[in-house]
């Protein structure tokens, strides 16, 4: 399954001490037990989150733990938290997030059901849980010099950090 956490922040001045706090916030997510990884991307196409984080998560069952609930949330940026942005959906499709690198960047398009019309194969994830702000998400990766033109409603994301994996969950998968 498919973690994606969307926020964007309302002091703009603060982005670069949100980007810190997030680079601590991905290393202990990707501690907790049933979370294999956990990845930051940005964006700044209108209309979309500035910021998603995507984690790959064995189960719904992982947002139930004690330590989980322990280290989840925005913390102290939580008054900081720009409320058009926030969102948070649980997704089925995918059983690890897919991997992106430096020079790649991620597509993300949201729709009531997947889109074979867009001009390249996306994976589309259904909503399983949490907010449930779209039925489907379609993602691609690509490399950031093969981004062929796109809708409007398309979101192109970069990374904006690396992709933490927890390294105890991959020895049991």
């Amino acid at each position: 399954m498919i973690f994606n956490s969307q926020s964007g922040i309302t002091d703009h001045t603060r982005e670069a001490d949100w980007s810190q706090w997030y680079f601590e916030h991905l290393r202990i997510m990707a501690t907790v037990p049933g979370v294999f990884s956990a990845q930051r991307f940005t964006t700044t196409h209108p209309g979309h989150s500035p910021s998603l984080a995507m984690y790959g998560v064995a189960s719904a069952d992982v947002f139930k733990g004690e330590y989980y609930q322990s280290v989840r949330g925005m913390g102290e940026w939580l008054p900081l938290i720009d409320r058009q942005w926030y969102r948070r959906n649980l997704f089925d499709g995918l059983d690890t997030a897919p991997v992106v690198l430096e020079d790649q960047v991620l597509l993300v398009a949201d729709r009531d059901a997947p889109d074979v019309a867009l001009p390249l194969p996306f994976t589309w994830l259904k909503v399983a849980g949490i907010d449930r702000s779209t039925q489907y998400r379609g993602v691609a990766v690509v490399n950031k010099n093969a981004v062929p033109p796109l809708l409007n409603d398309v979101a192109l994301y970069t990374p904006a950090s690396k992709r933490y994996v927890n390294l105890k969950e991959e020895i049991n998968q």
